[in-house]
């Protein structure tokens, strides 16, 4: 080494040689790596980084853990056994997971039963369908015709007097069934009928009366059975005309067919018919045998509002096996608030008497506040109000 302070600064160093600051520098920077890498390493094998696999059950063979026991963690964040945390136990699903021979862990899904809280598949061809289904026809009970779709027995012998029936508690005790009819005809009456009357009273709509389909499906999502109510021929007809396509002792048995089905046309979801007058065309059996087996072959009732003393419905109607009832008493012969309580109270004693009774008004504002009024309190002496269907005789009922 040149210790010649004049010497330029360098000049004594060897050719090619390397400065001894350079190789300092660069010791270090290589221990911090490896220190790094070491304590890098050191922190992997600590961790436990959740990656690891079960240990395989001794005999090699799957092992599964239970369902009940996995689909129950704690929290949200919860981990179930096997390592795997369920991203949300409420998402509904049974968990699943088999250890499979080689370590690696197989998580199978799959759904809960609902506990009824959740959405609901509603069948709308089930018996007594179902209020949220109601406004809906069963199209295996309609045919198409010239004068709309007209009921039929289904395929597999369900009827629409069933299907479109109000489901009652099947309780033996008395029974009472109330019919308010007319409707369709007032839309102030109509739609007061349905918004007030209690949904075990059936409503039986006018076939000229206005806006049926709309009528009938607010009457059917309101809980009403309902009915088509037809106009028959009265004794002094035609000095008493009951409206257009009047069921008629003197038209042949095709034109009163056809207007039968043209009344019919006009709603469905209805389980049987009831007449308007018909005094004259009810006591014909010649005339009303025909009209009858066809709407015993449709599937439907007959409900004879009970005014004719000379009628042969009951007859005709064993003899067709149509189901058939009769009406017990005109509850508003007159319209008075008052004088209807009473008849409805006449109502209960037959009821009483004979374990079941059917009563008809027509939707006039007195009448539907009366039996408004009534069946509320007819509910507290142990009267159950039903559908008319509910009574009707049926020698196919089980």
């Amino acid at each position: 080494m040149n210790t010649d302070p004049h010497a330029p600064l360098g000049q004594n160093r060897k050719p090619g040689g390397k400065r001894p600051g350079v190789l300092r520098m660069g010791r270090v920077v290589a221990g911090l790596c490896l220190v790094l890498i070491g304590g890098f390493s050191l922190y992997t094998a600590f961790r436990g980084d959740g990656l690891e696999r079960e240990t395989p059950p001794a005999s090699g063979q799957p092992s599964v853990v239970p369902t009940d026991t996995a689909q129950q963690p704690s929290s949200p964040d919860a981990t179930p056994p096997g390592g795997m945390a369920r991203s949300d136990p409420r998402s509904g699903a049974n968990v699943e997971r088999t250890t499979m021979g080689d370590g690696s862990v197989v998580t199978k899904y799959s759904p809960k039963p609902r506990d009824g809280n959740g959405p609901v598949l509603v069948d709308a061809m089930q018996v007594g369908q179902d209020p949220r289904m109601a406004a809906l026809p069963n199209d295996a009970l309609l045919e198409a015709s010239p004068f709309g779709r007209l009921p039929i027995i289904g395929p597999d012998g369900r009827r629409p007097m069933d299907q479109y029936a109000r489901p009652w508690s099947g309780a033996r005790g008395t029974r009472i069934a109330i019919v308010v009819s007319g409707l369709g005809l007032s839309q102030t009456g109509t739609q007061k009928a349905i918004q007030t009357l209690p949904e075990e009273v059936t409503l039986a709509f006018a076939a000229s009366g206005n806006s049926l389909q709309r009528w009938m499906q607010e009457a059917r999502r309101s809980g009403h059975e309902i009915m088509i109510q037809v106009p028959f021929e009265p004794f002094d007809y035609p000095a008493n005309d009951p409206g257009p396509d009047t069921l008629l002792t003197s038209k042949s048995v095709a034109q009163n067919i056809e207007s039968l089905h043209r009344a019919m046309g006009e709603i469905t979801n209805y389980t049987g018919v009831l007449n308007y007058q018909g005094g004259r065309f009810l006591s014909d059996a010649n005339a009303l045998e025909p009209v009858m087996r066809d709407i015993g072959k449709r599937g439907l009732l007959f409900l004879d509002d009970g005014t004719s003393a000379q009628s042969k419905t009951a007859a005709v109607a064993k003899g067709t096996e149509t189901p058939y009832a009769f009406a017990d008493v005109q509850l508003d012969g007159q319209v008075d608030f008052n004088a209807i309580t009473n008849k409805l109270d006449e109502l209960e004693r037959v009821a009483k008497r004979n374990g079941q009774a059917i009563g008809v008004a027509a939707a006039f504002d007195e009448s539907i506040d009366a039996i408004s009024k009534w069946t509320e309190e007819a509910a507290m002496r142990g009267i159950e109000i039903v559908g008319v269907a509910a009574l009707a005789n049926d020698t196919k009922k089980p």
